[in-house]
């Protein structure tokens, strides 16, 4: 088996938790609290320890370790880090999306697969973003990049706080009941055969022990001002070791950390961090979100780019570094003094030098996203040059020059960016229009040409992206720029600050923007939308006879009124209009019967009988395997699946030596063959038992396409 190198930026979930104060209370035990931090485990005036986010996303860890194809036997838990932005509900349902965004080759080692998820509330808010570090022991030297570790140094000097605790010998068995159920920390007989001697501590475990820990310490009897908590897994605990947490303050809201084992000094968890304060209400955040920003050497887009970077993203920083008409050979200083104004403020970004108006550099630009940071999540075409002059004084080149930095640059940029949000179920991207393209302005029929044609790209473009999460909208900035500056009044020059665009560009550009295909007028802090109208018009004929000129002039004020004028979506709302508006009114319907009869549920020997028709011929090259299926209760029975060459045989009863026994229950496996249980979730959750080659199962999902 090998890694899956082609889940990376494909969307995993949604994943749903739904919970009660009991699974609270739970986690709480299983963590160590008792009496002394009643709050925590008694329902009475009940508060949630942060890290119960944990709780919520082992089902989409294994998700994580199934799509990326790791060795079951292999893995360890390498890296947490969780961001919260709203405190947890004590109940209700949670709900995580999330994709691979990194693997990394350490050879001989193993390999090193990074994700990311967001958890959101019943209501579509989100309340933290998760990003899981999974060692895979037995998956290294697949050919990959080995990835940089950034140095992590700890104040000199003694911690500040010293916090001992004693886990108990059975922590485990108490902790597993939250939801982490593989067999690790549970079964002696596994342990041993996967390299330990005897069960172990849950890493998690002992990072809620240090969570409690910390807010003991700074946030006491405050759980909702923890902001992140974020660690590094470093070495095995066995249940009943005792453990301390040491703690060095550094600054206001912010701690690093280490937890030791106190009998052997051993570092357990390493490179721990945890910020605190209160948080800004609803403050829209872009942790773990990768923006492009064309054209970001100054003006509007190094503004974009320095918001952008201050709220958590990583910021590809484009610039040509031309002149204000596009020519010269170009520079880098643009570019590369906003990506050193980010960096010195704490962000992270990178610097792209091409240029918007080839090809080559549309492609380059979301190569430098994709190898920087592993994936593409913003796009914001704000690139422009102006080469103004009436159209009779417009030369073919002054024409083509324009429409190839707006319109083609921005074709450039967004087709290589559509299909990296494509694979990963989710994207923003922003255009950028005009008022000279809305409405017009003298000696720029170039320019105004380019950015109407901006709108008619993101009108279709919103209706491709609709299926992928991916919003596309358009901004008409009114803003001072190197654009603009002999263009207006020096008075409304100093006025119109990029600042006062900004934040609806970040809107658009944010989780919580649903809107599609919608165009915003920004400038001063004034914004309205503006929008394409059509008139309710008016019919002449029937539709058979073509009207007469006279005819159409007698009914002219009827053609052009615009009062009950509506917006389309798209192309067939207004053709269904067309067709409406001479079509007869409908008779009223009779009523219907209730003969249509339901779809019949499936059944475990329907999925056998059928099961055939699923298999993936082209994935089976090489493979020669039997799975056994024992399917117990009702409308069970036994089953085999023998897959040799590149084909593959279903027949009901046992096979006399299988490579892989799979035991369940009809009710699970009828979930797991209809895509709603990932084998690899069954089996961590004890609802598949496996005799014989356990790695063998996993090959399950690989060769038969599950709905």
């Amino acid at each position: 088996m090998a890694l899956n190198l082609e889940a990376i930026g494909k969307k995993i979930g949604p994943v749903t938790k739904t919970y009660t104060w009991k699974d609270v209370a739970l986690y709480a035990l299983g963590i160590g609290a008792g009496f002394d931090e009643l709050d925590y485990v008694y329902e009475k005036n009940l508060k949630v320890i942060p890290t119960f986010s944990v709780a919520s996303i082992f089902d989409f860890f294994w998700h994580v370790a199934s799509a990326a194809n790791v060795n079951l036997a292999g893995i360890l838990h390498g890296e947490q880090d969780i961001i919260f932005y709203r405190p947890i509900p004590t109940a209700g349902t949670l709900t995580t999306e999330g994709t691979i965004t990194h693997y990394y080759d350490k050879k001989d080692k193993g390999a090193i697969v990074i994700a990311a998820g967001d958890t959101c509330d019943a209501d579509g808010k989100k309340l933290f973003k998760n990003i899981i570090t999974i060692f895979s022991r037995r998956d290294g030297n697949f050919g990959g990049e080995e990835g940089k570790t950034e140095p992590f140094v700890f104040p000199a000097g003694e911690p500040d706080f010293i916090v001992a605790a004693q886990p108990s010998p059975d922590q485990p068995l108490l902790y597993r009941l939250s939801g982490d159920l593989f067999q690790l920390h549970a079964d002696p007989d596994f342990a041993r055969k996967v390299g330990f001697e005897k069960p172990i501590m849950h890493g998690l475990c002992t990072y809620g022990f240090a969570c409690r820990a910390l807010m003991a310490q700074l946030t006491p009897g405050q759980p909702e001002l923890v902001r992140r908590f974020a660690c590094r897994f470093s070495k095995t605990l066995y249940p009943g070791e005792p453990i301390k947490t040491l703690i060095w303050k550094t600054g206001d809201g912010r701690a690093v950390w280490r937890t030791l084992n106190a009998r052997t000094g051993d570092i357990v968890i390493d490179n721990g961090i945890f910020e605190y304060g209160p948080a800004a209400a609803d403050e829209i955040r872009f942790d773990g979100r990768v923006a492009v920003i064309t054209g970001a050497g100054g003006g509007l887009g190094r503004v974009y780019a320095l918001e952008l970077a201050k709220r958590g993203a990583k910021v590809v920083v484009n610039d040509f570094g031309g002149a204000r008409d596009g020519a010269g050979e170009g520079s880098s200083s643009p570019a590369d003094n906003v990506v050193a104004e980010i960096k010195a403020a704490g962000g992270e970004a990178v610097p792209n030098y091409d240029n918007v108006a080839t090809p080559e550099g549309g492609a380059a630009i979301v190569k430098t996203a994709l190898d920087k940071f592993g994936r593409l999540d913003i796009l914001i075409n704000n690139a422009g040059i102006l080469r103004d002059k009436g159209l009779l004084k417009m030369e073919p080149e002054n024409w083509k020059a324009v429409l190839d930095v707006h319109l083609n640059g921005a074709y450039h940029v967004t087709r290589p960016a559509f299909a990296a949000m494509r694979d990963q179920g989710y994207g923003r991207i922003i255009m950028t229009t005009s008022a000279a393209g809305l409405y017009g302005n003298f000696g720029q029929t170039n320019y105004s040409a380019a950015k109407l044609g901006l709108v008619g790209f993101m009108n279709s473009l919103k209706q491709e992206g609709q299926k992928y999460n991916i919003k596309v909208n358009t901004v008409a900035p009114i803003a001072a720029s190197r654009l603009t500056e002999d263009v207006l009044p020096p008075d409304l020059f100093a006025k119109l600050k990029p600042e006062f665009v900004a934040p609806i560009v970040l809107y658009l550009a944010s989780e919580e923007c649903k809107e599609t295909g919608n165009i915003y007028n920004a400038g001063m802090g004034f914004y309205n939308r503006a929008a394409i109208l059509t008139g309710p018009g008016t019919v002449i004929g029937d539709g058979k006879k073509i009207p007469t000129v006279e005819e159409v002039a007698d009914n002219w004020e009827k053609i052009r009124r615009m009062d009950g004028a509506k917006e389309y979506f798209q192309l067939m709302d207004q053709v269904t209009d067309l067709l409406n508006a001479f079509a007869p009114k409908p008779e009223a319907a009779a009523p219907e019967g209730d003969g249509t009869a339901a779809a019949a549920a499936p059944t475990v020997a329907g999925i056998f009988a059928n099961m055939q028709q699923s298999f993936r011929a082209d994935k089976a090259a090489g493979v020669n395997v039997v799975f056994q299926f024992h399917i117990t209760g009702e409308g069970g029975g036994d089953w085999q699946a023998e897959i040799k060459d590149g084909t593959c045989r279903i027949e009901a009863g046992k096979h006399a030596a299988p490579t892989t026994t799979i035991t369940m229950a009809a009710g699970d496996f009828l979930e797991m063959m209809g895509g709603r249980l990932s084998a690899m979730q069954a089996y961590t959750a004890g609802k598949i038992k496996i005799g014989g080659d356990l790695l063998k199962s996993q090959l399950i999902e690989k060769l038969f396409k599950l709905k």
